[in-house]
Formats: C-alpha cells, structure tokens, sequence
C-alpha cells in the first residue's frame, strides 16, 4: 500500500511539473492611455508609478507564488500550500483589481467622466435613485476603507442587482463577496499620495471625471449573461 501510494504521489507531482511547464505566465498589461492622459485628476508620474512598478509587483509575485503553489502541492508540503496560496490572494487580487482599474478609467477627450446611458443607466436609477446618488454612496463607502482597500460597484448574478461593497487590501470582489466588479476605485495611498497628499476624499471625488461607463456598461451586459 505504501509503495502504491507513493507511486501515486509521485505520479501526481510529475504532471504537476508537467502543467507548469506549459502554463503561460502573468503579464502587465498595457494601459489604453498613456500616463499623462489622466491629468490633472492623476498626474503621470502617479500613473507611472502605479502601473509600472505597483500592478507590475503583483503579477511579478503572483507567478512566483504559483510556482510555489505547485512545488509545495508535488512535495506535499501542506505548510508552502498554505503559504503560497495566501500570496496568491494578495498578489492575484492586486493582478485583478488593477486590470479592472486600468480600464475604469478613460481622460475626457475619450468619454471619460460622460454619464452612462442605456440599461446600465436605468439599473442605476432603479437601485440608487440616480446616478449621484450612487457616486455618493459609493463615496463614502470608500472613503471609509480603514487602511488600505476598494470601494466597488458590482453585480448581484442571485437577485439581478447592482450593489455597493467595499473590500481591504487587494482582497477581489468576486471571490470575497460574490459580486462581479463593475467599477472600482483604488484607496491604496499609492493610487493617490503623491498629488492628493492624505486627503483621500478629495481623491475619490475627482475619480469620477474620468469614470469610464462604456467600459462599465459592457461589463454590466457581460455580467448578466
């Protein structure tokens, strides 16, 4: 039985390697602006800084902490599992709020900060009354991230409605909270310090002139498929 077993275990850390070594890595992406194209609401320099070296840390870590993942699960090191999987919440969660954040946002030349329209408009209005009373609410909510953390607009798939949530760290919305992310705004003081000092809602105010709701709308529509 034990020699079974460990032909089994062995079995399964060689096709472990084996899917690691086909696996594609985590890239950057790149953004669909250039860095100064969000100013003055964000400067370039924080832009820069933000993507190239802040987003870049997260996919850089994740790969690696994937790659721990999988040696740690082929030797049967249950503590390494435990351990990488937690950098692959922070590091993934990171990946994926800022691949969402990136494309949030659009300077007003290209739409950015123009109100949605459409179902996504009328799914506004239904849960919150109108769309400044959403922006308030959301506001708020994340404004009040002790910390660090996002504030979100998501997707009920269980009762069809929008909803407000807030979450900590790079926790992602859809696996903390069930919700699919629509619209997020970053509270980590590197989204903001530079230029906005620690006056955080003076940041989270001016973010919603370059709200993006074309990008917000097709994920909304997605969402509901």
């Amino acid at each position: 039985m034990l020699a079974t077993k460990n032909m089994l275990s062995r079995g399964v850390g060689r096709n472990i390697v084996s899917v690691a070594a086909n696996r594609s890595k985590y890239t950057l992406p790149e953004l669909p602006y250039s860095y100064s194209a969000l100013e003055p609401v964000i400067s370039g320099e924080i832009m820069e800084l933000h993507h190239s070296k802040h987003h870049n840390t997260y996919v850089t870590n994740l790969n690696a902490a994937i790659e721990k993942l999988e040696g740690a699960t082929s030797s049967g090191d249950v503590t390494g599992i435990i351990a990488a999987q937690n950098a692959i919440k922070f590091n993934g969660g990171g990946h994926l709020n800022h691949s969402i954040f990136w494309q949030n946002l659009a300077p007003p030349s290209e739409g950015g900060g123009a109100p949605p329209s459409g179902n996504l408009a009328d799914a506004i209005n239904d849960e919150f009354g109108s769309l400044e009373n959403m922006q308030n609410k959301l506001t708020a909510i994340t404004v009040a991230v002790q910390g660090s953390g996002w504030g979100w607009l998501g997707y009920n798939k269980t009762n069809g409605k929008l909803a407000l949530a807030a979450c900590p760290n790079q926790d992602p919305l859809e696996a903390s909270t069930g919700l699919v992310p629509l619209f997020g705004i970053d509270v980590w003081e590197h989204a903001y310090y530079l230029q906005y000092k620690n006056v955080r809602p003076d940041y989270v105010k001016a973010i919603w002139k370059l709200a993006n709701w074309q990008d917000v709308a097709a994920r909304y529509e997605a969402a509901q498929k």
